[in-house]
């Protein structure tokens, strides 16, 4: 929305959103995680510069956070609408002010240790989810990609009842706000509220939805950023392949 408001200003100008995982431009330029903001073919604002959880980023060095504040969000624009400016008034070169280099990802490659407590008081702890699938996502009660998929998800947790554990980490929602959203979904895997401790053990997750799926032996096997379309039939396929045939229908 930011960004199509400052598009909006200028003629000519267009904006182009590309799911995560899908982007020929971002995988040439090795970003490796979301949201990253590219004017023409060079990237001015990389997903620490957003931060997380009204932190700084894993360096303290966010340019833009607190996200959720207004005037980061000015920020953000102020930045983009100069660099728009700059291409159009001067050429390509005038660019290169305002590139950024992309950060890699802190690897993740198997299940993190974590003691939690979720939003019904019960303890869940990495070590109690030994020899289980394990599919961690990362999701707000603001963000709509997010509640959209808490159905499929429960109704996943639901059909894997015995071999599956999901784990939703909501981030930003406020505890009354969470606990009506869990209520009115009845969801059937537990919700935990996150925070940046937990979002670095994740190889430091900057952006909702983000998802994990571990293997039974607690290897990371699948990550996906954002809600591609194709998100929901990938998972199914993979947890058919390594689970059997679902064994309820759910929901």
């Amino acid at each position: 929305m930011l960004v199509h408001e400052v598009a909006g200003e200028f003629e000519g100008v267009g904006v182009v959103v590309e799911n995560f995982g899908d982007s020929e431009l971002a995988d040439r330029f090795g970003v490796e995680r979301y949201p990253a903001i590219f004017v023409n073919e060079v990237l001015i604002a990389r997903p620490k510069d957003f931060g997380f959880y009204g932190e700084t980023g894993s360096q303290g060095q966010g340019r833009y956070t607190p996200w959720l504040e207004e005037a980061s969000h000015r920020r953000f624009q102020q930045d983009l609408r100069r660099a728009v400016t700059a291409v159009m008034q001067e050429g390509e070169g005038a660019l290169q002010e305002y590139r950024v280099e992309a950060e890699l990802a802190d690897p993740l490659s198997r299940l993190p240790e974590f003691r939690l407590v979720d939003l019904s008081g019960s303890a869940i702890a990495s070590q109690d989810l030994e020899g289980k699938v394990v599919l961690v996502e990362f999701w707000a009660t603001w963000c709509p990609p997010c509640i959209k998929a808490l159905p499929w998800l429960s109704r996943l947790q639901e059909q894997y009842a015995e071999t599956l554990t999901i784990l939703g980490v909501a981030i930003e929602s406020p505890g009354e706000e969470l606990r009506r959203m869990v209520g009115e979904h009845q969801l059937s895997f537990p919700v935990v509220e996150g925070d940046a401790d937990l979002a670095r053990a994740f190889g430091d997750v900057l952006a909702v939805p983000a998802m994990f799926v571990f293997d039974a032996e607690g290897m990371l096997q699948r990550t996906a950023f954002g809600s591609p379309p194709e998100l929901a039939g990938e998972i199914e396929v993979l947890l058919e392949e390594w689970l059997g045939p679902p064994a309820a229908e759910g929901r």
